[in-house]
């Protein structure tokens, strides 16, 4: 199996994802991020954190990197919810270390 090497900022999202740690999942966005899930777009402190409770913690998602390329990560995605484990791309824009911007397709 070969090892996924991931930049820091989505390390530590994939980490604080599985882990189901709001806190720590917010810490990895900027202050201003974006965030496209679900035909929604999330922007700001307070929209973001409504993201990460309501489509992260509350279904209780694991992702599991499968591939990492330029920016997007390509992992499967199991929670309480129907149908999982699914494929999803989660394309990302980093700045200092910090997720600044997200998209996130079903594969």
């Amino acid at each position: 199996m070969s090892v996924i090497t991931l930049p820091k900022a989505v390390g530590d999202f994939i980490a604080a994802t599985n882990a189901h740690d709001a806190t720590s999942l917010a810490t990895v966005f900027s202050d201003t991020a974006t965030v496209r899930d679900a035909g929604k777009t999330w922007t700001g402190e307070a929209e973001l954190r409504e993201w990460i409770q309501g489509h992260l913690i509350d279904p209780k998602v694991v992702l599991t990197p499968t591939s990492f390329a330029g920016d997007r990560l390509i992992a499967s995605g199991d929670g309480d919810f129907p149908g999982g484990p699914l494929s999803f791309a989660l394309m990302f824009a980093i700045k200092h270390d910090k997720i600044t911007d997200l998209a996130i397709e079903p594969v």
